[in-house]
């Protein structure tokens, strides 16, 4: 008995040591490469409720053992600040420890005085960001047509746009926009009552939208056959954004035929990032990479 007790207690130490581990790469993973998005446009500001003076940029986070795949990042924060810790920062350590590079995007937002910068700010934010991440692929060490986009809350929103508001390659541009795959968790998706985020709606619309702002940036009226195969992550419980944003993202997917998968926990609540601290929640992140996986990403 007594053997059983110390073998168990050297097991659950290892298990505790091995998760603070974890942890700590997670808290100090650290970008190799700080990109403007417009270098030659050095006077916009990234803004927002922190006024950010710098310009928008991404950060390259490269894998250690590459497995030819890539993720852009587009952290929350209701358009008016970044979440970049637990949906920046710690995203893109959990997906170099799986061996995709990882890119978190430093978008354009708005502040309460309504000084900082609307649509389509952050929107050519991330289709820059995705055409200049391409553009980097062959030096980086990754498939660009493997390259697709993760988004949380407000950031959730701005992923759905890049997925449903394509730009084909043109003379001009040799990337297109559309992502190999999209990642929305607990997203921001209708900018309109009942299930609308006021406050990003408000950060990204302003207090009164042109006509028909509210239904052209409900992403879930823009699905098309041509939007790539999504996943979707929400809870039951938000009170922030409601599930229905996630459940009418969903059914305007299956209506269009398009790949999809939806995980409804029943609690979470609103801005539980890989859910570190629940055993139930912290099973999305592993879901994430075996429905990757079934797309061949790798």
């Amino acid at each position: 008995m007594i053997k059983h007790r110390w073998y168990a207690a050297l097991t659950y130490a290892a298990r505790t040591f091995t998760a603070l581990l974890l942890l700590c790469s997670i808290s100090t993973a650290q970008a190799q490469e700080k990109i403007y998005l417009y270098p030659d446009q050095p006077n916009l500001h990234i803004g927002g409720r922190e006024k950010v003076a710098d310009a928008p940029f991404i950060e390259h986070y490269s894998a250690a053992k590459k497995n030819g795949a890539a993720i852009l990042i587009c952290p929350g924060g209701g358009y008016a600040t970044h979440a970049l810790g637990h949906e920046g920062k710690d995203i893109a350590a959990f997906f170099t420890s799986k061996g995709y590079d990882a890119i978190v995007l430093h978008y354009r937002v708005n502040d309460e005085s309504q000084s900082g910068s609307r649509y389509p700010a952050a929107y050519n934010d991330v289709t820059t960001a995705m055409r200049l991440l391409r553009s980097k692929a062959a030096d980086w060490g990754f498939d660009p047509e493997k390259t697709g986009v993760i988004g949380f809350s407000a950031g959730g929103h701005l992923a759905s746009c890049l997925a449903t508001m394509l730009q084909p390659a043109n003379e001009k541009e040799k990337w297109s926009t559309r992502p190999a795959f999209a990642i929305l968790v607990y997203p921001v998706i209708s900018m309109k009552p009942p299930y609308k985020h006021a406050g990003s709606t408000n950060m990204l619309l302003g207090p009164d939208p042109a006509p028909g702002m509210t239904d052209s940036l409900s992403t879930n009226e823009r699905v098309t056959a041509q939007t790539p195969p999504t996943l979707l992550i929400h809870s039951t419980d938000d009170t922030v954004v409601p599930v229905e944003n996630s459940l009418m993202f969903f059914d305007a997917l299956r209506k269009n035929h398009v790949k999809a998968t939806l995980q409804i926990y029943d609690h979470g609540g609103h801005g539980f990032g890989l859910g570190t601290k629940d055993a139930v929640l912290n099973t999305w992140p592993a879901l994430c990479i075996a429905w990757l996986q079934s797309l061949g990403m790798p």
